[in-house]
């Protein structure tokens, strides 16, 4: 993220409408929740698309979901954990973190509303990610800022960090899943309007995710697309950066190729609900370019008004964010569509 974009993200944060404090809700936490995973795929006809699966899903189980109060750096009104269904190793990154920014009525209290799933970009900290969170609970949705592995509170000691981010993608692909399902375990939430929001390295997790059934009311893509090893061979900033970090994790381009593979999102763009999925793309966008939108919108038979073309780069995009929010919390709070 440039200077200019990290600046204006720092000081939307410090002027966002504050939360009543924790005293108002902290009956929940250290409460336990039962959830269990409604994963179906389905049938599948095509051969790749099924391999893809194979990769992503795992045999649905009941698990526990448990809320305690934010610690350290994390942000949000509480933090929400669960097992991982993918983990490979047992460490920080076997557990879920979703940072639970609460959607409130007009006397603070907590709101019975919809909720949406938010995957944050690359950065480090978050800091967009958390952003968008915060902007969707001022508009009345519960919103739920997902760790992925590497990140935050499941963040590695080890030197090896940013290689094992690269590594564990498919990881959280799996945990963009089953996120759903641990949200709707709890109380507050409108269980039928559950909606997906990614963005930049977010948004091709959360395309991806979106493929593996057809559980989240709506999707919301931004700064993302399709044909991720392309992006990661032309794209610069930010793409030249993940390039770097496989060289560094000896992966070469062979290697490299096969690892974004496992979750290429236009592997699975024919099974999103293309009436419900819309895509923003930046027109002068460098790092993820709009070819790349381009191509997911087509995999996934986008109607033309679902491919939303903005008259910005990867970094600018954040300028006009109040009004995509706007779009996508109006989407979000329409009836429900009919199965």
């Amino acid at each position: 993220m440039t200077r200019f974009a990290g600046l204006l993200v720092f000081l939307l944060l410090l002027t966002a409408v504050p939360h009543t404090s924790a005293a108002d809700f902290e009956d929940l936490f250290g409460k336990l929740y039962p959830a269990r995973d409604t994963l179906e795929i389905g049938e599948e006809t095509d051969e790749d698309a099924r391999e893809c699966l194979r990769g992503l899903c795992w045999p649905p189980s009941s698990f526990e979901v448990r809320i305690r109060a934010p610690q350290q750096k994390e942000r949000g009104d509480a933090v929400i954990i669960f097992p991982s269904p993918l983990s490979v190793r047992e460490d920080e990154s076997a557990q879920v973190y979703l940072e639970w920014t609460m959607a409130r009525t007009a006397d603070g209290a907590i709101a019975d509303a919809p909720a949406v799933v938010v995957v944050h970009e690359s950065g480090r900290n978050m800091s967009v990610g958390r952003l968008i969170a915060e902007g969707f609970a001022q508009r009345g949705i519960h919103a739920f800022l997902i760790q992925l592995p590497g990140y935050g509170s499941r963040r590695w000691k080890q030197r090896e960090v940013d290689a094992l981010r690269l590594k564990s993608i498919p990881q959280g692909v799996a945990d963009v899943r089953r996120a759903h399902d641990a949200v709707a375990a709890l109380p507050h939430i409108r269980k039928d309007n559950l909606s997906l929001q990614g963005t930049s390295l977010g948004g091709f997790i959360a395309s991806t995710a979106a493929g593996i059934d057809r559980c989240y009311q709506n999707v919301f893509l931004l700064l993302s697309g399709g044909d991720v090893f392309s992006v990661l061979q032309n794209g610069d900033r930010d793409a030249a950066r993940l390039r770097q970090t496989a060289v560094e994790a000896g992966l070469d381009e062979t290697a490299l190729r096969a690892l974004v593979w496992q979750i290429e999102p236009n592997r699975l763009a024919h099974r999103v609900d293309p009436e419900h999925t819309w895509l923003y793309s930046g027109v002068f966008d460098t790092i993820v370019p709009i070819e790349n939108g381009r191509s997911f919108a087509a995999a996934a038979k986008l109607p033309e008004s679902h491919h939303v073309l903005l008259p910005v780069d990867h970094f600018a995009g954040f300028l006009i964010l109040p009004a995509v929010l706007d779009k996508m919390a109006e989407q979000m709070t329409a009836p429900i569509r009919q199965p």
